[in-house]
């Protein structure tokens, strides 16, 4: 497969660390160390994690954007180590010795997700246990077969937007759409904020020149959620945050509302891309799904161990002098925690090819107290999502060559810049699908007056749309434009296996 040109741009406020820096003695020469925002790590970031393991085991130097030195650990028993223990490894990204000694840019593509904030992720302690408790209870009240509901409705509702062509794009129609939809509803907001929320978290977590204003977008379209929700709570996530036990403040809500919306969207978006195309292309998933040896929640676990959505977090700082993987970390020092690289570790995994079927050990979803507690949700979104469209479009078939694919790399993603199909061409069902509830999609103009009802301004243009009254939300009516770099026989049994 291609992979397209990487998209992180490098931030030249930064320069590469003096002779005298005590980067050159921990870290060596740091123009020699393997760079994450570059061509490298975006042609075959893979191929740079086993050069990596092979030069320094598993923990190696890196350098961030800025040229920014960090430890990127990539043994499987290591990561579990660095995110099992907060005494030596701390959560609290204020430690990290270049946001004390100021070589962080106010404009770093880094920030949005590495700069402190008042949420779990973050913390400590009791107040991350207060914090994470809160947002566990909130994701648990949602009634699981509700949650599929609006992964149906919303999948046919994009398929319908496709059918009559025969051919779609099924990472830019399908995947990039679906999670936030479905997650604009999980948090209380109208259906028609998720295209704009689509593009500026894609934007921001990619880390590009852009991404801080994306972040700025989606925290203020998150605080007017707030402040709205303050005034009349739903059957929702904001609802429920805002009136747990652990009493959370405006601040504390809207950034545990960022923290569920990018991470949930980043990770199922890619999820959903990586297994489309295992099952359009790879033969192996192909037998096993139509002989009934594997099912699709199978193939969501099998593409976690091998693409997992999210290659590298940034994960702990390190609270004091330690060792790990027998390098010398000193306190003050990043250390990315390479899920990718982890899953892929010969030590627990000594061959790849070998099915998982069933084990959920892999680190997609990160490990330990810090583990995503939105998990299932992702996993419904993907085994749900594709579900109903292959038994929609049961002849969809890749349009090109396996090997023409492409991808797009970011410091901690790589996905699936299109996936282009073809399939029998059909008109949507008639008005009589309406009367399914789970088949239902919204029309516009409902949507419309759903959103206007509630006191939500529109976000969608069409007749009637002036006699509405509009409140400007938020201020920036829309994220930046992010920086863009640059068989047939067998889904006849599938279909009748998942349908029987």
């Amino acid at each position: 497969m291609t992979s397209s040109p990487h998209e992180q741009p490098r931030t030249a406020w930064a320069p590469t660390p003096p002779p005298e820096c005590p980067a050159h003695a921990r870290f060596g020469a740091t123009d020699q160390l393997a760079r994450l925002f570059g061509p490298e790590a975006a042609e075959d970031p893979m191929g740079l994690y086993e050069r990596l393991r092979a030069r320094h085991g598993a923990v190696a130097p890196v350098l961030l954007d800025g040229d920014l030195p960090a430890w990127l650990v990539l043994g499987y028993r290591e990561i579990l180590e660095v995110a099992g223990t907060p005494a030596r490894f701390s959560r609290d990204s204020r430690i990290w010795r270049w946001f004390r000694e100021g070589r962080v840019p106010p404009d770093s593509p880094l920030l949005p997700m590495i700069a402190w904030q008042p949420v779990c992720l973050f913390l400590d302690g009791d107040e991350r246990t207060r914090l994470r408790l809160a947002v566990t209870d909130s994701l648990e009240r949602f009634n699981r077969r509700g949650i599929r509901r609006h992964i149906t409705r919303f999948t046919h509702e994009l398929i319908d937007g496709f059918a009559e062509r025969g051919e779609a794009d099924l990472a830019e129609e399908f995947c990039e759409h679906l999670p936030m939809l479905v997650l604009t509803q999980l948090l209380g907001m109208p259906d028609e904020y998720g295209p704009r929320l689509v593009t500026a978290s894609r934007d921001m977590v990619a880390g590009t020149e852009t991404s801080v204003a994306s972040n700025a977008f989606i925290v203020e379209t998150l605080s007017e959620l707030v402040r709205r929700k303050r005034g009349s709570r739903g059957h929702d996530v904001t609802s429920w945050l805002l009136e747990h036990s652990s009493g959370l403040t405006d601040e504390e809500v809207w950034n545990h509302l960022r923290v569920i919306l990018i991470a949930a969207n980043e990770t199922t978006v890619n999820l959903l891309k990586s297994t489309l195309r295992v099952v359009l292309t790879d033969p192996r998933c192909h037998a096993s799904l139509a002989g009934g040896q594997m099912t699709l929640p199978d193939v969501v676990e099998q593409v976690l161990w091998s693409e997992p959505p999210l290659m590298t977090i940034p994960g702990r700082w390190a609270a004091v002098d330690t060792e790990i993987g027998g390098q010398k970390v000193e306190a003050g020092d990043m250390l990315l925690l390479g899920l990718a690289a982890g899953n892929h570790d010969p030590a627990v995994r000594p061959d790849p090819s070998v099915p998982l079927h069933g084990n959920r050990s892999h680190l997609a979803f990160s490990s330990g107290p810090q583990e995503c507690p939105g998990q299932n949700i992702g996993r419904a979104i993907a085994d749900t999502g594709i579900d109903a469209l292959l038994a929609r479009l049961p002849d969809v078939r890749l349009r090109i060559p396996e090997e023409q694919l492409s991808w797009t790399s970011g410091w901690m993603t790589r996905h699936l810049s299109s996936l282009p199909v073809a399939f029998a061409a059909h008109r949507p069902p008639g008005p009589a699908a309406e009367a399914d509830p789970a088949r239902t999609a919204a029309k516009p103009e409902r949507r419309l007056r759903t959103a206007a009802q509630s006191g939500w301004p529109a976000a969608v243009s069409g007749p009637g749309a002036a006699a509405e009254p509009v409140v400007p939300f938020p201020s920036v009516v829309s994220p930046p434009a992010p920086v863009r770099r640059r068989r047939t026989s067998w889904w006849g049994s599938l279909k009748a296996w998942l349908r029987g």
